[in-house]
């Protein structure tokens, strides 16, 4: 069937239920979000320290679940860059990477164990490694905003003509995959204004080194993880996911694609709604990043069910929903550009 518009209105119930509850680069890259490093001139100072120091790095660390620091950053933008995606880049080894690293030893013929060793190193860094930081001049594009706090209040969001972001970092950690609060503790100091050098993530962008040949997605229920099949099933990304808990499961089996949808607008309709307001009346919700649905959407044909972006990237991966399949809106992104309608989806216990 012909894809939606780009403000595709979306009103399942189950949707509703679950999207509810989150309502309650001199110049920039050449292809943002990738960074490209400055030279050597610039001033020294923490953040340019850090790059060096994570850039030359050649230690290659055991690491498993619970570890932190440089090493785990290292390897999060690493994931990051082969499109097994750890979810937000925060120097922290949590579930997301540990699910992540498992996905891409089981693809590579490497022995199972969710531990980054040194054959998952060596398969991570290659013979020759991409840089992991790199320093981005803020443009003022990304300055500009507007930045303001959204109203909690639904009735109030819908008066708005975008859910944008609440403030820079909160873009910058969306465009660069990582943590606000990493982003600012990588760069003290920072004013965060047009024309500041900060050391961002290297990561890939929906087109950069993307896998090519993908033919289908396997949603892994127990594992929280999306995967992106190619030829002879083999998994070629991973998303971590988060889902519909035992009030509203999604079910096993085989589903498709049916519609897309990148920016949707989002009706609230509060006749299908546990917990909302006497005052409270049906309305469109605005496009943007923190849109309950986030960036895009993918619609299922099981009915009510979508896969979908969310304003809320740290949340992946644990929080359960009730209803639907999300994923950060940059892995959302990521894949939209690797999948079609008419795309299977195998949906596994």
């Amino acid at each position: 069937m012909p894809l939606p518009s780009s403000n595709a209105s979306l009103t399942r119930r189950p949707l509703l239920v679950c999207l509810f509850a989150a309502l309650t680069c001199p110049a920039a890259f050449a292809a943002a979000p990738r960074a490209a490093a400055t030279g050597a001139a610039a001033k020294k100072t923490n953040a340019s320290e850090l790059l060096e120091r994570v850039n030359t790095a050649t230690d290659t660390p055991t690491l498993t679940k619970g570890a932190r620091g440089e090493a785990v950053l290292r390897a999060q933008v690493l994931m990051d860059q082969a499109w097994f995606s750890p979810g937000e880049i925060d120097g922290i080894f949590g579930i997301n990477l540990q699910r992540s690293v498992r996905a891409l030893q089981k693809a590579r013929g490497l022995q199972v164990s969710g531990r980054i060793d040194a054959s998952t190193w060596k398969a991570l860094q290659g013979d020759a490694p991409a840089p992991v930081l790199a320093q981005y001049t803020l443009q003022a594009a990304d300055t500009a905003g507007p930045f303001a706090k959204l109203p909690k209040d639904v009735m109030e969001r819908a008066k708005l003509t975008a859910l944008d972001f609440e403030s820079l970092p909160e873009a910058l950690g969306e465009k660069f995959h990582c943590s606000p609060a990493w982003l600012r503790n990588a760069n003290p100091g920072s004013r965060f204004a047009t024309g500041d050098s900060i050391v961002v993530p290297f990561v890939a962008d929906e087109t950069d080194k993307a896998p090519t040949g993908a033919s289908a997605l396997r949603i892994d229920k127990a594992g929280r993880v999306l995967s992106v099949l190619g030829k002879d099933d083999a998994v070629i990304a991973v998303f971590p996911i988060s889902m519909g808990g035992r009030s509203d499961p999604l079910p096993v089996g085989r589903l498709e694609i049916k519609n897309a949808a990148k920016n949707p607008v989002f009706t609230f309709d509060p006749d299908l709604l546990k917990g909302t307001k006497k005052t409270d009346k049906k309305v469109d919700l605005p496009p943007g990043p923190n849109n309950p649905v986030g960036v895009y959407w993918l619609g299922l044909s099981q009915p009510h069910w979508g896969i979908h972006g969310t304003p809320h990237p740290a949340r992946v991966g644990t929080a359960e929903s009730n209803g639907c399949v999300h994923l950060t809106n940059w892995d959302v992104l990521r894949l939209a550009q690797l999948v079609k309608t008419g795309f299977g989806v195998d949906v596994h216990a």
